[in-house]
């Protein structure tokens, strides 16, 4: 007897072996190199299929290359895992195709399977370049495969196409008789049992009446169970409506249809493929956009490396269409939580011996190794303060509602909210080459950033950001001091924020100093004002308190709301690293009953996987490569190999890389003075600022990059000759 299980995801009936069923083993046949499981063949008709197995080589990135998987076919379901030496093969007969994998015990690993293809849904077709090769396309991966010779791969796609071809003429509703019969339960023997032991005919009604209960609860949760497999089925019977015409190399032409009907989920790329498109562009442009699931940590750092030297542009993934997404895409998008774990074990570097002859200089312009770097650029770093940008969209709702007091509370705590993440960060941003770019895309936040550096001496950054019914821009220049035991960063620029009813608000960011650089316990602090200034009813000004050696509550923010006459209409309280809170009316310190005070904005805890970088959840995303980045443009900071190679604990080339882009950045100045504009930024006046032109997500659609050179490139050393000679 074999208990009759369903897959949760298709209709396909598995069998598995109850405790004590005699089931045949398979046998053994060898024949020369090959080795082949005996027991009916795959072409046979019937109910009972059988199988097939073997060694497969998988794509993975371009770090790792082809890797070899265990690979089977059974059921409808082409399933792989890491598995190089199985010991047995269970279930129904199994033919192998190829050689057996290596037996030797020190190489064995759990066969645990790493992937599931389901073919009813899935298409398949073989390179016309390679006679190796075949591919298997679903609505949400590829799978790019090669065999040990060009016989191997012909008996996979025979197999792959007998097997569907099997499952598509058994019937959907084989097994749906639970809809159709009623089931039902007798209680006769346990109450013959029970009265036998001398238990009163009460005690056995109570019981019986229990037992009748429970099972009308199963049976109902039953019936609920084979009403969504019912419908589960259904929407099987209209994708394969897709599927009903004739298979001659290996792919319908319905299938292909069917993977535009996945478009809207994250892929409509293969809905553009022909079976006729098999050239090498092609093959190769598929191989790029290969992912692996198993190996996400070189596909994030690794694979742009490749491209983007030679082609300006990177492949990275094609979970978006396009810019507009819709719901379903955005509860697709998932975000890493940590780091790449470092390659090399880091080397320790003193800070003073690097810096000890800078005294009183500006430290924008040391060059430092990048020990003393945090795997993000100050592109990169800007748009971390847009980390809750919620606030704003709260601030947009109460304006929108009539009420502008809370507006500019809601900005006020935005504007404080910036500094959150940086408690704890003791190293400093890559500073961008001219003409770098950063773009980010966050559809479950709402908001699109870009930001570019427009200018080298002085270094100028602008940003401009879209939110749900609100802009954001700004252009920052930072100015530091080395002072022997801290640094003062002076930021120098005016943020701007735009709602869609006309409201402006601006304000410009407060000094802030590194601490203890020869002795103690670095940190950061803020202090200054800031003056929140706005075009309607109401202002704001917030006082950050400078740290001091008796102040025991350090980070303290205080302010006050005031309206146009000056009037202080309401106070705000709390610390830049923790939250905000208001309260009506004027008041000179914190009120001791805090039940008083109204809550703005609290601080997102900090990520499990803490790094010496100390970077939050938020900023952890930001130099990741995610599968919604189709092609990036070659200034983009995410493909920056010197910022890279240190986000993967790679510190030798990291250094090698910064020395080699900071010989290029020299150039930039030359650059400058030769007429050099920005790309996707125009100033406003003379001396204004710099103002977002847009024609960037435009250009983003078609990825067509004209005027982005690949500025993260090799060097042209007679360009080199010529501006140093200058």
């Amino acid at each position: 007897m074999r208990v009759r299980e369903m897959h949760p995801l298709c209709c396909i009936t598995l069998e598995t072996p109850e405790i004590g069923d005699q089931s045949p083993e398979p046998t053994l046949l060898r024949t020369g190199s090959a080795v082949v499981y005996s027991g009916s063949d795959i072409n046979a008709g019937g109910s009972d299929v059988g199988g097939v197995a073997g060694i497969l080589y998988k794509w993975t990135n371009y770090h790792k290359g082809w890797r070899s998987r265990w690979f089977t076919l059974r059921n409808g379901i082409l399933s792989y895992s890491k598995n190089r030496r199985p010991d047995h093969l269970t279930g129904d007969d199994i033919r192998l195709i190829g050689k057996l994998p290596d037996s030797n015990p020190s190489r064995r690993k759990h066969g645990k399977s790493v992937g599931i293809v389901h073919l009813k849904v899935s298409s398949f077709r073989e390179s016309r370049s390679d006679n190796r090769r075949f591919y298997i396309f679903t609505a949400t991966k590829s799978l790019h495969l090669r065999t040990h010779s060009k016989k191997e791969r012909v008996a996979w796609i025979e197999a792959l196409i007998s097997t569907r071809n099997l499952f598509q003429l058994r019937p959907l509703n084989d097994n749906l008789n639970l809809l159709q019969n009623d089931v039902s339960i007798s209680t006769e023997r346990l109450k013959n049992r029970l009265l036998e032991e001398g238990i009163g005919e009460g005690l056995v009604q109570d019981c019986e009446k229990i037992m009748l209960s429970e099972f009308s609860e199963i049976k109902g949760q039953l019936k609920n169970l084979c009403e969504e497999r019912s419908n589960l089925l259904d929407t099987l019977r209209q994708l394969e409506a897709a599927n009903i015409e004739g298979e001659a190399s290996g792919v319908h032409d319905g299938e292909f249809q069917l993977m535009k009907q996945f478009s809207s989920l994250g892929r409509g790329k293969y809905s553009e493929y022909s079976t006729t498109e098999s050239s090498d562009d092609i093959e190769k442009q598929e191989l790029d956009e290969a992912s692996d699931e198993e190996e996400a940590n070189y596909i994030d750092a690794n694979e742009c490396f490749s491209e983007y030297h030679t082609s300006g542009g990177s492949v990275v993934g094609d979970n978006m269409e396009n810019n507009t997404i819709d719901a379903s895409a955005q509860a697709q998008v998932v975000r890493r939580t940590k780091l790449p774990d470092p390659v090399e074990k880091e080397k320790g570097v003193s800070l003073w011996a690097m810096i000890k002859d800078n005294v009183g200089k500006d430290l924008t312009r040391v060059c430092l190794p990048v020990y003393f770097n945090e795997p993000i650029s100050s592109l990169q770093k800007c748009f971390e303060d847009l980390e809750y940008s919620y606030l704003l969209d709260r601030a947009y709702e109460h304006g929108k509602s009539g009420n502008s007091l809370l507006r500019i509370l809601n900005v006020a705590a935005f504007a404080v909210s910036g500094y959150a993440s940086t408690e704890g960060r003791n190293c400093k941003p890559f500073n961008p080459l001219l003409g770098e770019t950063y773009e980010a895309d966050f559809p479950e936040k709402g908001i699109r950033f870009f930001s570019e550096k427009v200018s080298h001496h002085p270094t100028l950054i602008a940003c401009h950001c879209e939110g749900r019914g609100w802009k954001f821009w700004a252009d920052s220049n930072l100015k530091s001091k080395f002072w022997g035991r801290s640094i003062q960063v002076d930021p120098v620029g005016t943020l701007t924020l735009e709602f869609d009813d006309g409201e402006i608000f601006q304000w410009s960011k407060v000094t802030t100093s590194i601490y203890n650089l020869i002795l103690g316990k670095i940190y950061c602090d803020h202090h200054g004002t800031m003056h929140i200034r706005g075009n309607r009813q109401y202002s704001c000004k917030l006082k950050y308190k400078e740290p001091s050696i008796i102040e025991r509550n350090p980070h303290q923010v205080h302010g006050f709301v005031e309206d146009v006459s000056g009037k202080k209409v309401t106070t705000l309280f709390g610390k830049w690293n923790e939250s905000m809170y208001y309260i009506n009316g004027e008041w000179a310190s914190k009120p001791k009953d805090s039940s008083v005070l109204s809550l703005l904005w609290t601080r997102n805890n900090p990520p499990p996987n803490l790094t010496r970088y100390n970077l939050s959840s938020f900023a952890i995303t930001l130099n990741e490569l995610t599968p919604g980045l189709k092609m990036l443009p070659p200034t983009d900071s995410r493909l920056r190999p010197d910022q890279r190679h240190l986000e993967n604990g790679e510190y030798d080339k990291a250094n090698a890389e910064k020395l080699r882009l900071e010989t290029r950045q020299r150039m930039s100045r030359k650059l400058q003075e030769n007429g050099w504009k920005p790309r996707w930024f125009q100033r406003e006046g003379e001396d204004g600022t710099f103002r977002y032109m847009g024609g960037y997500w435009e250009a983003r659609e078609t990825a067509t990059w004209d005027g982005c050179p690949n500025i993260f490139g090799e060097i042209d050393q007679d360009l080199l000759n010529s501006f140093e000679g200058s």
